[in-house]
């Protein structure tokens, strides 16, 4: 099982989501920013780390809002989502592009099943801010 945190970023009703890159998995695919979970590393911790990596950001870490457990054909994964504000502008450092994307048009923006879900879940008002 993989260890990997998101960090659901919001901004005067917008989400930030970054797409992928073309490549073996998951190609130009949109998703929360994140990553693995290295050894010895707490969650909030990670996603620090990875905002910092990812977008060039440092970012405060709130709480989490929902784990979801996906198994792919060549792996299984555990993504831990937190809501969390970045300090500064982000730029896409590791992604293809970043969008600020209103919970109505998130079907225009294909996600891995894991993002999906949670997607649907701030759309239908399931998630509290």
């Amino acid at each position: 099982m993989i260890e990997v945190v998101a960090a659901v970023v919001q901004e005067a009703g917008q989400f930030l989501l970054c797409q992928r890159h073309d490549g073996p998995h998951l190609a130009l695919k949109w998703e929360f920013p994140g990553g693995k979970i290295e050894t010895n590393e707490t969650p909030e911790a990670a996603l620090r780390r990875e905002i910092s990596e990812e977008l060039g950001v440092d970012c405060s870490v709130g709480r989490q809002i929902a784990e979801v457990t996906h198994h792919y054909p060549e792996k299984s994964v555990r993504i831990r989502f937190f809501l969390a504000s970045l300090e500064g502008r982000p730029q896409p450092i590791v992604h293809r592009a970043l969008e600020w994307i209103r919970p109505r048009d998130f079907c225009d923006f294909e996600s891995p099943p894991p993002n999906s879900i949670v997607l649907d879940r701030i759309r239908s008002g399931d998630i509290r801010w």
